[in-house]
């Protein structure tokens, strides 16, 4: 587990940085805006958004040897060619590289649901949550700072150099995705996805865009606030503010014995957000912002753990490109929703919609996981156990009869989840 982490937390890294690096490229290499360059970034990220549940059910069919060397080599020749693209090539190469990223988030997750224990899980997906978010305070700046130091060019075959260097590193683990009672890739009897995708599932795809979403706004929030107090140049210290909190509280809630509510982790993150617009300078949002920072890495992780335990091994791989693309999509929705928020009020609307958008996904989430599960089916194979703490509270029980004359009343045994 220790070199699986080690290798994805390279490759993780250099995918947090790539946006960065090609907007580097598009605005100092061609000389070009950065609406052009954000066309770039929203084409890459479109297609990693678009081919995360592609590469998932691939991996579920084929085995991750046939899928992950493959993407690697892709991405090994659309780095190369940056530099030497026109614009409009830029364009459709971003997204085709998208579409065939390396699959690190989706392998390191499914080798975690099948490397640990039910009763290590949690833990180990708030390590992985950590991981993720230690790769978004080093990516971006070690980018920056090469850039700044090196030349575009050289940013840009270091980043691709990188990506192609942790695929390679992943097939050569070759990490366990399945435990040994689970049925190998390819295997015969994959259930369909009307068996698996129910509203428990599309509940926690629901909190994990609501997630992304809420944390895209909050890193624009920042920006706006501090560029109307004259204290840009201080962004970096309250960003670093927020991933530091962010990691204590993933660590810290992997050390927990009892696990929490996605909903409810959300919820509170959403509501510890709104009062960050009350803030007006650098010291005061870096205070504001420790209570959402804490609860980050926390409500990330348990996201991945309910996919994990909501779906069967056979299509798990499909299930964590989902939930990528359903953060992906999170990410991409969040600056220009908080964007135009801003625009129209204040900062301080920014962090108010950010964390309304965060509390609006934990509500749908909670309504949807609250349902009552359909009655199954005669020769339906069982579905998978949901996550104590995302299950929907069991029937009241029927009231117990009345006792006989003579008899000594009996306390009703009560069964909580």
């Amino acid at each position: 587990m220790a070199s699986l982490l080690a290798v994805t937390l390279l490759a993780r890294a250099a995918i947090t940085a790539d946006a960065t690096a090609l907007t580097l490229h598009v605005v100092l290499g061609l000389d070009l805006s950065y609406a052009a360059a954000g066309g770039v970034v929203a084409a890459l990220t479109a297609g990693v958004a678009l081919g995360g549940p592609l590469l998932g059910r691939l991996i579920d069919r084929r085995g991750l040897r046939a899928v992950v060397p493959a993407t690697a080599a892709v991405q090994a020749a659309f780095w190369l060619s940056v530099p030497v693209l026109p614009y409009g090539a830029l364009l459709g190469a971003a997204l085709a590289a998208g579409l065939l990223m390396v699959p690190v988030q989706q392998v390191t997750r499914q080798a975690i649901a099948a490397m640990t224990t039910p009763a290590q899980r949690r833990a180990a997906f708030a390590l992985e949550s950590v991981q993720g978010e230690l790769t978004y305070m080093v990516g971006p700046a070690v980018v920056i700072l090469g850039a700044a130091r090196l030349s575009p060019d050289a940013v840009v075959w270091g980043v691709g150099a990188v990506i192609v260097t942790g695929g390679a590193g992943i097939a050569l683990l070759n990490p366990p995705l399945r435990t040994e009672d689970e049925p190998g890739p390819g295997a015969a009897g994959r259930p369909r996805r009307r068996e698996w995708l129910g509203a428990r599932l599309i509940a926690v795809l629901t909190m994990a865009l609501g997630t992304t979403t809420l944390l895209s706004g909050i890193d624009l929030a920042i920006v706006a606030t501090l560029e109307e107090a004259g204290q840009v140049s201080w962004a970096g210290v309250v960003v670093a503010v927020l991933g530091a909190a962010s990691v204590t509280g993933g660590l810290v809630y992997g050390a927990l014995t009892v696990p929490l509510p996605t909903w409810l982790l959300l919820g509170l993150l959403g509501l510890l957000t709104l009062p960050a617009g009350l803030a007006h300078d650098w010291p005061w949002l870096c205070l504001a912002l420790v209570g959402a920072g804490l609860l980050t890495a926390p409500t990330l992780s348990t996201v991945a753990d309910a996919v994990s335990r909501l779906t069967p091994a056979g299509v798990r791989g499909e299930a964590t490109g989902m939930q990528s693309a359903a953060q992906s999509a999170g990410f991409a929705l969040g600056s220009p929703l908080v964007g135009a928020a801003i625009d129209a009020s204040a900062p301080a609307g920014g962090f108010a919609t950010a964390g309304l958008a965060g509390l609006a996904a934990a509500l749908t989430g909670c309504l949807l996981i609250r349902r009552p599960a359909p009655q199954q089916k005669a020769g339906e194979p069982p579905r998978p156990a949901a996550h104590p703490a995302e299950a929907a509270p069991p029937p009241a029980p029927a009231p117990a009869p009345a006792p006989a004359p003579g008899d000594l009343p009996g306390m009703p045994h009560a069964e909580t989840r």
